[in-house]
């Protein structure tokens, strides 16, 4: 009698874990798309990939094969702004939905970092050299059209000038409290980011919706994944060991926070008060059964 092989797909975990898992192979969008899964198990991640490259080939078709990067460029902003009608979700700006590419795809609305990653696998797709920028407060587009580059805000479409990016950089600044003997010049902030930076990016602003709602089983699976995609980061290691710990998975936490202790040592800003919730958690021993 044949044997039946029973086939056993990955976890939205395991999935994204493969996906990020080289940063040489790393597909943005398939990825970015990926991170939906948490709060939708079901959503196939392929169709999403799909419906942006129908877009992009909407496009591309429309173009004469010798169009210069400047009018491909022109096309592309006016085509995603004007004729898709992408724009910032103003009325609703920390609703986690805009950080879904296909909740955004559906909206035609998002924050500026998801609007950015659908924007560059469109430029990409047409030829264009285009990065992503994570410029302080508001992520922007980078695009090469020669030997000069252009900056585009994708929340609106704007082209923005080095004196304008300067005075929303001072904004951000005085409204962060920092010190300006410590300032970075403007260049600084213009480096481009890779997939996973911008992974992070995203996960980080998720995190900060979850934190501020209190929402620990959320807030969690977005642990999970920064864990797994910033293995080094110390720091993540310890935010999800305080989110176990909320949610009563001791052991776990302890585990956690001991590892962020061996990694920061006595540069650890916070180190006597997690050795002492270290040494809490574990006279707790395993938590009760439900």
């Amino acid at each position: 009698m044949a044997t039946l092989l029973r086939l056993t797909l990955p976890t939205p975990l395991e999935y994204f874990a493969a996906l990020v898992s080289e940063d040489g192979h790393i597909n943005l969008l398939e990825a970015a798309a990926s991170i939906a899964q948490d709060e939708f198990p079901q959503l196939d991640v392929q169709t999403v990939v799909d419906e942006v490259d129908r877009i992009a080939e909407r496009l591309r078709r429309r173009l004469p094969s010798d169009a210069g990067a400047s009018h491909r460029v022109k096309a592309l902003t006016r085509y995603f702004h004007a004729e898709l009608g992408f724009a910032g979700n103003v009325n609703n700006y920390y609703d986690s939905g805009n950080s879904y590419l296909h909740h955004v795809l559906a909206t035609r609305r998002g924050i500026p970092i998801t609007l950015a990653v659908i924007y560059l696998e469109l430029a990409q797709a047409l030829g264009l050299r285009a990065q992503g920028v994570s410029f302080p407060g508001h992520f922007l587009v980078k695009l090469r059209i020669g030997t000069n580059e252009v900056l585009l805000d994708p929340f609106t479409g704007e082209s923005l000038s080095r004196s304008r990016l300067d005075e929303i950089l001072q904004g951000y600044r005085v409204a962060s409290g920092l010190d300006r003997e410590t300032e970075m010049p403007l260049e600084y902030f213009l480096q481009p980011a890779t997939p996973r930076q911008i992974l992070a990016r995203m996960l980080r602003n998720l995190k900060e919706i979850h934190r501020q709602a209190q929402d620990w089983p959320r807030l969690l699976a977005v642990q999970q994944r920064l864990v797994l995609l910033l293995p080094q980061d110390a720091m993540e290691r310890r935010d999800r060991g305080l989110v176990l710990e909320a949610l009563g998975h001791w052991p776990a936490a302890a585990e956690d926070l001991t590892h962020y202790l061996s990694e920061q040592g006595m540069a650890a800003p916070d180190g006597e008060e997690l050795r002492a919730r270290v040494e809490k958690l574990r006279s707790f021993g395993q938590p009760p059964l439900h």
